[in-house]
């Protein structure tokens, strides 16, 4: 029972946190944005805008702290609620063994290069085995998809990139638009610093930062090592 009321309690703030958007989806004062225009979208699979790659075989990999992720935008798409998606697979390792893997699902407004987040498949694991798919969410029956990256980001945006209410409610506001981040793949100017939180868990957050051309490049203590194109990104 009581699991079960926490849970409720969740969802209904995040669904407060949604009301505070207007009609028309604009901001209000403090509001997190949550509608963006999707249905007005010619929706492709392959694409760029100024901070994500969503062009097959582009791969990014970063360590840190005993960790490591590797990103990588397969040459496979999924059709999500009607919308054909693009794949993009993030593997993580933790002291040398496989901890997540993740099946994410992106589209991109072909004219305004807004990138939009349709949901995800999680795997979590333990000595080699899946234990469970926490976190895992598709856009329809309820929730609706959210913004990754913008394609004029802004400094002080404040977004949903997940809208799943009771789920996954993570959003995002940039900070920065002028940061340089230092990391083992090099040096990079004009970066964005984003940060995170959850609806669900109002206590926490990280900082990100992505560079110019490349996407992400500090999460935490990770930081990126190689980035570049793979053949047969299956």
């Amino acid at each position: 029972m009581i699991a079960r009321a926490l849970h409720l309690i969740a969802a209904c703030g995040a669904l407060l946190a949604l009301a505070m958007t207007d009609a028309q989806g604009q901001e209000k004062k403090g509001a997190w944005q949550d509608e963006f225009g999707i249905t007005s979208c010619k929706l492709v699979t392959t694409g760029r805008n100024p901070y994500f790659v969503l062009e097959p075989g582009f791969q990014t990999v970063y360590e840190g702290g005993g960790a490591r992720l590797q990103i990588t935008v397969l040459d496979e798409t999924r059709t999500v609620n009607g919308v054909v998606t693009r794949v993009v697979e993030e593997k993580e390792w933790k002291d040398g063994q496989v901890v997540e893997i993740s099946r994410n699902y992106f589209a991109m407004c072909e004219a305004t290069r807004d990138i939009f987040y349709f949901g995800e498949d999680v795997d979590f694991y333990k000595n080699g085995k899946v234990v469970n798919h926490d976190g895992t969410w598709h856009a329809g029956n309820g929730n609706r998809p959210g913004l990754m990256m913008a394609g004029a980001p802004k400094a002080k945006m404040k977004y949903y990139q997940e809208v799943a209410p009771g789920v996954a409610m993570d959003r995002a506001e940039i900070v920065s638009l002028d940061e340089t981040c230092k990391t083992p793949a090099g040096t990079f100017p004009k970066c964005m610093k984003v940060k995170e939180s959850s609806a669900l868990e109002v206590t926490s957050a990280e900082y990100k930062y992505y560079a110019p051309e490349i996407g992400l490049v500090g999460d935490d203590s990770l930081r990126l090592v190689k980035h570049g194109f793979i053949k047969d990104p299956k």
